[in-house]
């Protein structure tokens, strides 16, 4: 029988809310202080800005007071008007406009204030981006380096959510129901989480364990540990159409990257069965596919921007704490950034790899999207979505330029850190109880490269070796480069070229030379891709950390062992006594086997001849080639790089020093952090599905699965899973 929920947990919607306005109408110690540190910031920040702006000027002291005032006082008649403009906008037109809220904000208010003087529009525009640093500096300084006045700026947000909500028919009602949050930290090892915890380096995780609200595990992802594959699992149940984060298909001689958005939903059709984890009204964000949410932003394989109904988005982009502020702290990690990998260079940390170029360009946009995710979530949790699931990518991106345990990597992990107290304390404004589940879908290894260690990179390997082959066998084209963090901006950049307006035709117009059928590609993907279209080599070389794979595209299917060696005579022998190379499986007549350079490992049977090449890679390795093994489009040769023993070291066929995707050190540990009381499916977890498996059944009992039956076909069904009230995340 369903049981209801607790009646503590029971909170108020339209009595609360008219308190809250009711409230507002007098005058509260915690107004009055919040009016006089806004009148005092005001006056820091423009008195700074036009001692720093020689072309802005006020005449004295009286001057400056009265622009504070009329500054004040342009913002709250603009502010709704602009943020009502970006909402009809919606997409690329309110992330336009937000460039320029502060502007407008600043020149009305200096034309209108007698005793003010400016130069010209360009002086303006400069001024409004100085008053935004010195802002945010001041502010970071009164809150300590908190995000008060951004989770400030939020609460007001889904408090006007919750309003509108209800004026439209469309609060849930009390008491109300049960809801999950579900937040991907990007590429964390469960090892690294547990030492930084135990450090005390991330103080609400660390609260959470101590006061047993929530419990932490370890789950295996097995191979391959990537974000495509994990998120296929977790959110469908089904890894065995992603091998890899990129692979060859030999049926239809192309070249499929997850983080072209193209791709990544092609890959989801394969994929979408009815039973995606978010399919029952669940909130996609940021992440790689959409699970079958009922509404998908920033997600890859949809490349949407949010549209005109996302009033979090509108919000963020005209707040003063939200796009302006995200930019300013994104330079601040831009200039953080440089002088890291100067201190690198300088003390000749290694293994280590440049940190310059697209990375060092698309490091502040980290900073914009964890911000921009928050507002995101805050609405969607203001508005009763009963599941939401977003991933967080900014320890994976730092890690793999920095090293997964390196000083700026574990600086963007306490940043996520922060961001859960932000969600906990924003959960307490939300239209339904929430509980937070923490994941992870993949940990990190570290290592010098291969091409560092050997000169060569596989792909130069592989071309060497096959120059004993017949015919056009010497054709070898690869798609090693580092791909993988291009997939959310290229999501945002085909999402935007795809609408109408003067700033579609603007994107349009400066993405032309990286734009082929309506699709945005930056990066080294599309160019990889088309030139394996173009020349159609016999050979493709695919790199995923230190996974490997290479395909021989003039014959269907998977090759056997003996049909490789007839064909390219020198090319396995030569993989498998290569020093950087840990193990080669390919299929025998008796299935497939493991190949090291002392011994081999029979997977379906285990039997071993010589050393046992598997022994580096863990107690799980020979189920997680295997399962590999059965995946659609896997190659005709796997390669793992060689694992270091004693520090769990690997070689990356990718330009990465941290890295991911095959097996060795971190890389497959990855993290679950959830409530206590509730239970796991199995223990220990191994692999996405089982997560999957778990986290459904975790709905199921909060009463927000429907069975399948009724999924299916949308009727009512007898069959109702029992119901329990866990304790509240957090």
């Amino acid at each position: 029988m369903k049981q209801q929920p607790e009646t503590t947990a029971a909170r108020p919607g339209r009595v609360r809310v008219g308190l809250r306005v009711l409230r507002g109408w007098r005058p509260t110690f915690r107004r009055v202080r919040s009016l006089v540190r806004t009148a005092v910031t005001s006056f820091i920040v423009l008195a700074g800005t036009f001692w720093l702006m020689p072309g802005v000027n006020a005449r004295g002291l009286v001057g400056l007071l009265g622009m504070v005032v009329t500054v004040a006082a342009v913002g709250a008649l603009l502010r709704p008007l602009l943020l009502a403009l970006a909402t009809v906008l919606g997409g690329f037109g309110a992330l336009v406009l937000g460039a320029f809220v502060q502007v407008i904000v600043l020149y009305v208010a200096l034309s209108l204030a007698p005793d003010t003087h400016v130069a010209n529009l360009p002086v303006v525009f400069g001024a409004s981006w100085v008053a935004v640093a010195l802002a945010a500096l001041v502010n970071w300084f009164a809150d300590a380096g908190t995000d008060d006045a951004f989770v400030s700026e939020t609460v007001r947000l889904m408090s006007r959510v919750r309003r509108i909500e209800e004026r439209n028919g469309r609060a849930l009602p009390d008491p109300c129901p049960e809801g999950l949050l579900i937040i991907q930290l990007d590429g964390v090892p469960a090892p690294l989480l547990r030492w930084a915890v135990r450090a005390g380096n991330l103080p609400h995780i660390g609260r959470w364990l101590r006061t047993r609200s929530h419990r932490l595990t370890a789950w295996h992802t097995g191979m391959p540990a990537t974000t495509p594959a994990a998120q296929a699992g977790i959110l469908y149940g089904d890894t065995s159409q992603v091998p890899a984060f990129r692979w060859y298909e030999k049926d239809s001689r192309r070249l499929v990257v997850t983080s072209r958005p193209r791709d990544a939903a092609e890959v989801e059709r394969r994929l979408a069965s009815g039973r995606g984890l978010l399919r029952d009204g669940g909130i996609s964000i940021s992440n790689a596919f959409s699970g079958d949410a009922a509404e998908c932003l920033l997600t890859v394989s949809h490349a949407s921007l949010p549209g005109r109904s996302t009033r979090g988005y509108a919000a963020f982009m005209t707040s003063p704490y939200g796009f302006t502020r995200a930019i300013v702290l994104g330079v601040g990690e831009l200039i953080r950034e440089l002088h890291q990998a100067r201190v690198q260079r300088l003390r000749d940390v290694r293994p280590r790899v440049s940190r310059g170029g697209a990375f060092l360009a698309l490091r502040p946009a980290t900073t914009l999207l964890r911000d921009l995710n928050v507002s995101l979530i805050a609405e969607q949790m203001a508005r009763g979505a009963p599941v939401i699931f977003c991933d967080f990518v900014d320890y994976d991106e730092v890690a793999h330029h920095a090293g997964p345990a390196r000083p700026e990597s574990l600086k963007a992990l306490e940043a996520l850190d922060q961001v859960l107290g932000i969600l906990e304390r924003l959960s307490a404004e939300a239209a339904r109880r929430y509980h937070l589940v923490v994941l992870s879908d993949h940990g990190q290894s570290q290592g010098a490269t291969f091409r560092q260690r050997f000169d060569e990179s596989l792909e130069e390997v592989v071309t060497r070796l096959a120059e004993g082959a017949s015919g056009d066998g010497r054709a070898v084209a690869g798609a090693t480069g580092t791909a993988e963090e291009w997939g959310r901006v290229n999501a945002l950049l085909t999402e935007a070229v795809a609408r109408r307006g003067p700033t579609a035709a603007a994107t349009r117009a400066a993405m032309r030379r990286h734009t082929t059928d309506g699709e945005v590609t930056l990066g080294p993907a599309d160019e990889e891709a088309r030139h394996i279209e173009e020349h159609d080599p016999a050979t493709v070389v695919i790199a995923s950390g230190n996974l490997g794979m290479v395909y021989l595209t003039r014959y269907p299917g998977r090759l056997k062992r003996a049909q490789i060696e007839a064909v390219y005579p020198l090319l396995l022998d030569g993989l498998v006594a290569h020093p950087g190379i840990g193990l080669v499986v390919v299929d025998d007549e008796a299935g497939p086997v493991a190949m090291g350079r002392r011994g081999s490992h029979r997977l379906r049977d285990g039997a071993v001849e010589g050393e046992d090449p598997l022994v580096p890679y863990g107690p799980m390795a020979r189920t997680d080639l295997l399962r590999h093994q059965e995946m659609v489009h896997v190659g005709d040769l796997v390669v793992l790089s060689v694992v270091e023993p004693g520090v769990d070291e690997v070689a990356a066929f990718e330009e990465l020093v941290g890295s991911h995707g095959g097996l060795g050190g971190w890389q497959t540990e990855a993290v679950l952090l959830y409530p206590s009381g509730w239970h796991l499916g199995t223990d220990p977890l191994v692999g996405p599905a089982a997560v999957y498996a778990t986290l459904v059944d975790w709905l199921d009992r909060l009463g927000l699965r429907k069975p399948d039956v009724e999924a299916a076909t949308g009727t009512e069904t007898d069959v109702e899973p029992e119901r329990v009230t866990p304790p509240v995340g957090g």
